[in-house]
């Protein structure tokens, strides 16, 4: 089990880092990871929305929607690009 401290220290790691979020509904929105709550919602800068995103590059038209507030409970997954930092 990851202690508190092990914990904050992960989400501090992910600030300002790409992050890909697949929702309950199939949606997959991709933003730059700023903050999250004790309820797992999490704000994504800079995020755009994907109705139909596939692995294989075929991503679909995007929306954009700036800053969005992703509610906890319709998150599936979340990937982190480590290879990406803004800060």
């Amino acid at each position: 089990m990851t202690s508190p401290d092990e914990a904050k220290a992960k989400l501090r790691n992910w600030l300002n880092r790409t992050m890909k979020i697949e929702m309950s509904d199939k949606r997959v929105l991709i933003g730059i990871f700023l903050c999250t709550d004790n309820h797992r919602n999490v704000i994504l800068g800079s995020c755009l929305e994907y109705l139909r995103y596939k692995e294989c590059g075929e991503k679909g038209e995007p929306r954009s929607l700036g800053l969005a507030m992703v509610p906890g409970h319709h998150i599936v997954s979340i990937h982190v690009d480590s290879s990406t930092c803004l800060s």
